[in-house]
């Protein structure tokens, strides 16, 4: 049985309704503790996860009913809800739909191309009956069907525009393409920038029944929204930014509701003017990185994404860059944190860290 009642599902879309606003006076804070009492036996289907994320013997109904039962075995606290996160397939998944190959690994899924095609003669467009995609949009479906709306299941990670081309070019080609053919690498962004919408939309479809809507963040929002990100921006320089990056998320950001963008590591603060710039754009995730101590002072970077009136999203436990954004940001309506999960055992010392910032 999922403990989340439809007065909590009230409570929590008009916190984040107000927060929006800024009139919440306090961050956003998702606590979810782990170890309830599912109140039946475990399924034997395994957890979705990236290294089971391609086993099509695991029937979709038994996809659905492990869902249900890891999500019995939480409680929910604070601005949390009851979630599905859909990422498992793979950062960028939206390139297996055009045809790439998905592998899965360990902590991640990867995707290649297995056809050596000169650029000019690459075309990517809408495949039928693809597999990766009819598989997703019936988890979706079976999920409709088994929870109605009052169990949100997040968008799919799609990925950036960029990072789906570097799936068919590989990473390296890539970056020799922009140099030597830019006019193509520019036409294959348009192409995907399309692509993208039409399978965002699709989903949505399906999911147009539910309360609300989310993406691998897992922030709740009442209209379909979504984390943009572009992991290949690393790579490369503020000009190249300009001419291949920013008009795709210039376009989806426009064509979903309340976009954030996901800024992953010191390398891609170079790009954040920019990104403050596109109005559709509506906060920034931060995350600094591998080898990033926890304990780094981001008060400057902080302070700048909201003075451009942006929201921030911040990831992990209660003890990492809370009160530090909170010091620097225009108002405690700015921060959202990422879900926080802790368990049972912790559960008491979370509520009364939770009480503190007011949304016990």
């Amino acid at each position: 049985m999922i403990r989340f009642s439809e007065k909590q599902w009230d409570n929590v879309i008009l916190n984040y309704s107000k927060w929006w606003k800024g009139e919440l006076g306090r961050p956003i804070l998702p606590l979810i503790i782990n170890g309830a009492d599912p109140g039946r036996p475990q399924p034997k289907a395994p957890s979705t996860h990236f290294t089971n994320c391609a086993d099509f013997s695991i029937p979709v109904d038994a996809v659905i009913d492990r869902m249900d039962y890891d999500l019995s075995s939480r409680e929910y606290y604070g601005d949390a809800f009851p979630y599905v996160g859909m990422h498992y397939f793979g950062p960028g998944v939206a390139a297996s739909f055009l045809g790439a190959t998905l592998e899965p690994a360990e902590n991640t899924v990867w995707f290649h191309y297995d056809k050596k095609t000169p650029i000019n003669e690459l075309h990517l467009e809408y495949r039928e009956n693809n597999k990766w995609l009819n598989r997703i949009k019936e988890i979706y479906s079976a999920g409709i069907k088994k929870w109605g709306g009052n169990v949100c299941m997040a968008m799919t990670d799609l990925g950036g525009g960029m990072d789906i081309l570097a799936s068919f070019l590989g990473t390296e080609g890539l970056l020799m393409e922009i140099i030597d053919h830019p006019e193509d690498v520019k036409r294959l962004c348009n192409e995907i920038t399309g692509l993208w919408l039409r399978f965002y939309r699709e989903i949505c479809d399906i999911l147009k029944g539910q309360k609300v809507f989310s993406d691998w963040s897992a922030q709740l929002n009442t209209e379909p929204t979504y984390m943009l990100q572009c992991d290949f921006s690393y790579m490369i320089g503020i000009d190249h930014w300009k001419q291949f990056v920013h008009d795709d998320l210039a376009v989806v950001s426009s064509g979903v509701d309340k976009a954030f963008y996901h800024l992953d590591g010191i390398g891609e603060i170079k790009h954040l003017d920019d990104l403050l710039s596109i109005n559709s754009i509506k906060g920034i995730q931060w995350i600094p990185g591998a080898g990033e101590p926890e304990t780094r002072d981001w008060s400057e970077l902080y302070a700048k994404i909201s003075a451009a009136g942006k929201k921030i999203m911040a990831g992990y436990r209660f003890d990492t860059y809370l009160d530090e954004i909170i010091r620097v940001a225009k108002n405690p309506d700015e921060l959202i944190k990422m879900q926080m999960f802790y368990p049972m055992a912790e559960k008491e010392a979370a509520l009364k860290k939770l009480a503190q910032y007011g949304a016990r």
